[in-house]
């Protein structure tokens, strides 16, 4: 990965009638770097990759990858850039290597070339075994390992996944996300994902940017978006003790910063404004308690996203009571 910047969009805008589907989409994508963009449905995702694809025409702003106006000159940047869909269709009564030949062509790829090529990358994609097999056969994992194939056939330096692991196994899916990982790290392909799968993104971004109801309202790297909840006054802790009772429960109650506290079976769940180990800690050493389990959350993708969605709910309430119309809230799906 590089700091040059091999994607970017400047005030990206794209209504329909009174709907902002992405509303002043200002961001930049390092070359190399594998970048999420996280969201549920409806959040602007895949309306901002049509708009890099050149498929529609943004209302404002402009979109460039490697320094081709996705607009006006889609034809550029539909040659340097690789596009992968939630649900990668073939033609199922041909082999995986009869489509992989059929995109060479349509690619121009001349016809000494194909077979060698079609070689190489079922070898790299790991479907050497069922390249000869009808597509129609092949599970929603193999579709995918075959569809990234498809998509090295004219070598782009840009791949763009909309929900790539949508529908796999765990162990398609720890495969499938080892090839994206490698597709940056040894060939330097710059990779866009799309996805609401969170675990899965965490394992293999570089950085990712966090969209909702059209909006980007928070971009870094994970590491960077963690320590910037907890500058904030974001905590949670789970911690588990023996005995867990209410002289526990007392003492916890009495402390400072504390905003919240839920018991999980034998794990009670804090919500505070500061960092309050040591204080337990002390209190547990101190009153002869055994400290079975203590895990402060927030560097992790799944407390980041919940407390940046919580925070443009609360932007959105605010928004209703200053102008008295309300904008539809968010509702967080789950990953």
């Amino acid at each position: 990965m590089t700091d040059t910047m091999i994607i970017r969009t400047e005030d990206l805008t794209k209504a329909y009638g009174t709907k902002t589907a992405v509303n002043h989409l200002s961001l930049e994508i390092r070359r190399g770097e594998i970048f999420g963009l996280l969201g549920p449905n409806g959040a602007g995702k895949t309306t901002t990759i049509l708009m890099l694809l050149g498929l529609t025409e943004p209302t404002q702003g402009k979109a460039l990858i490697d320094g081709y106006d996705c607009t006006r000159q889609s034809m550029q940047v539909k040659r340097i850039t690789g596009y992968m869909p939630d649900n990668v269709g073939f033609y199922s009564d041909m082999t995986g290597r009869e489509n992989l030949r059929f995109t060479a062509r349509l690619n121009g790829i001349p016809e000494k070339e194909i077979d060698p090529l079609i070689d190489r990358l079922i070898g790299k994609v790991g479907m050497t075994y069922a390249a000869d097999q009808k597509t129609g056969t092949y599970s929603k994992g193999m579709r995918q390992r075959l569809g990234i194939a498809d998509v090295l056939i004219k070598d782009p330096a840009v791949i763009i996944m909309d929900e790539p692991t949508a529908g796999l196994d765990p162990e398609g899916m720890r495969e499938f996300l080892s090839l994206i990982k490698q597709l940056s790290v040894e060939d330097g392909k710059t990779i866009l994902v799309s996805s609401h799968q969170l675990y899965q993104i965490q394992q293999i971004c570089d950085r990712v940017g966090i969209f909702v109801e059209g909006s980007l309202i928070a971009c870094g790297g994970i590491g960077e978006l963690g320590s910037q909840i907890a500058a904030q006054g974001h905590y949670t802790l789970e911690i588990s003790t023996e005995p867990c009772d209410d002289r526990f429960l007392g003492f916890l109650g009495e402390l400072d910063g504390i905003s919240g506290i839920s018991k999980e079976g034998s794990t009670f769940v804090i919500s505070s404004s500061k960092d309050l180990r040591s204080d337990i800690t002390r209190f547990l050493g101190t009153h002869e308690y055994k400290l079975l389990h203590m895990h402060q959350k927030g560097g992790d993708l799944d407390e980041i996203y919940r407390v940046y969605f919580e925070e443009a709910e609360k932007e959105g309430d605010e928004d209703h009571d200053k102008n008295g119309s309300r904008k539809h809230r968010f509702s967080h799906r789950g990953t």
